[in-house]
């Protein structure tokens, strides 16, 4: 038995990716994908992304400050990260740097500070090297900044 793909016509996909729109922030590369999964042709694919645009369904504007406000909330990412994962997402530099600036710095310290010592208090390791290494790979691959890592690991891991 072979399946087929389901066909959509235009006002079929249009309302399908309305609803996929609507259900949570979407950047134009996942729309851009999810149509392509759909099987429409890329003249179809670019009418039904402008009018998601023009009908509001799709910003990437808002999509990156949403992206932003979850992974530091949620996840505890650093900017890097966060930065990052939106550049994988083809969300320019100029929006990337605006949705960012809606961390604080003294939120953005502070977030860091709660974490970091809820993690070297639960780091289980004799070894005070092994235990700051840890740490710092912890972080980094969180995409914290370096030398926030670094000083706080000497600070907290002695």
């Amino acid at each position: 038995m072979q399946q087929t793909k389901k066909s959509y016509t235009l006002e079929e996909a249009k309302r399908k990716l309305e609803q996929y729109c609507a259900y949570q922030e979407r950047c134009h590369k996942e729309i851009f994908e999810k149509l392509s999964q759909m099987g429409m042709i890329p003249e179809a694919i670019d009418v039904i992304i402008v009018h998601l645009i023009e009908h509001n369904f799709l910003n990437e504007t808002r999509f990156a400050k949403q992206f932003v406000s979850g992974k530091f909330k949620i996840k505890h990412w650093g900017k890097n990260r966060i930065a990052f994962e939106l550049k994988k997402k083809d969300i320019s530099k100029h929006i990337i740097q605006e949705a960012l600036k809606e961390i604080s710095d003294e939120d953005y310290l502070a977030s860091f500070d709660i974490i970091t010592r809820k993690k070297a208090d639960s780091i289980r390791e004799s070894n005070l090297y092994k235990k700051k290494k840890k740490f710092a790979d912890y972080f980094l691959y969180r995409g914290w900044e370096s030398y926030l890592v670094y000083d706080k690991a000497n600070e907290l891991i002695k």
